[in-house]
């Protein structure tokens, strides 16, 4: 492996494939800052997490053999995603049989992958980055990279050293939006409630901007706070940190 340039494999995500490139762009750009060097396999499909979520076993496997073996050779795999990175850290080794082939390169994916932001600033030792966003900003913390990663100073941290970012902390940071993956189709009368809680933590710290590093969470809060008309703008951690404020926020670009 080389420390001084590491070969890093991004994982993209589903929904920033499909919905928001533009985090993909800015993580490329902030590893490629911290001195990697960047690949994006063509041959990666979806983590698996909505099937195993339902219980689809079966194809939750099936997925996570391909992202398997689309990522062996990389020093490293990065996700802008705590979701999906937790999806493949803490969950792929029980997908498989000990002892098995599958279950060792399993295991060895997930000992090589890191959400964005953490492997920054656990990994390749990012303190700050030069970038400018004018925003009063509040950060809300999603469960899979809180609770499964134990990612919350860090992005804070990168956050501080912005130009034009104040940082306004939310009541409840860490409390569930509602959206929860599959949770939200399943329970929509409950996901709406803690939504709109959600909601009412954010406008009161007067903060003009929502950001996260989970796009799945970020794209029910900007979807809920456009329908009620509310002007808070919602971005994805990564678009902030990389200075991109040239692509429209999310909601508004849809």
């Amino acid at each position: 492996m080389s420390e001084t340039s590491p070969r890093v494999g991004l994982f993209v995500t589903c929904l920033v494939d499909l919905f928001r490139p533009s985090v993909g762009f800015a993580a490329v750009k902030l590893l490629e800052d911290a001195g990697c060097t960047v690949e994006v396999p063509e041959a990666q499909t979806c983590c698996g997490q909505p099937a195993f979520n339902s219980g689809d076993r079966a194809n939750a496997t099936a997925l996570a053999r391909n992202v398997i073996a689309a990522f062996k050779g990389y020093d490293y795999v990065v996700a802008p995603s705590g979701s999906c990175g937790g999806m493949i850290i803490k969950h792929y080794p029980d997908l498989f049989e000990p002892g098995t082939t599958e279950h060792a390169e399993a295991e060895d994916l997930a000992t090589r992958t890191h959400e964005l932001v953490s492997f920054l600033t656990r990994i390749r030792k990012v303190e700050r980055v030069d970038a400018e966003f004018p925003a009063r900003a509040t950060y809300h913390d999603s469960c899979s990279g809180l609770r499964e990663l134990g990612i919350r100073n860090e992005p804070r941290k990168l956050l501080a050293s912005v130009q034009g970012v104040t940082l306004r902390e939310m009541t409840d940071a860490e409390v569930c939006c509602g959206f929860g993956g599959t949770f939200c189709v399943k329970y929509p009368g409950i996901s709406d409630k803690m939504l709109e809680k959600k909601l009412r933590n954010i406008e009161a710290t007067g903060a003009d901007t929502l950001i996260a590093g989970d796009l799945g969470c970020l794209m029910n809060m900007a979807g809920k706070l456009k329908r009620v008309g509310s002007p808070v703008k919602v971005r994805h951690v990564a678009e902030v940190l990389a200075g991109d404020y040239a692509t429209p926020p999310i909601a508004e670009a849809e």
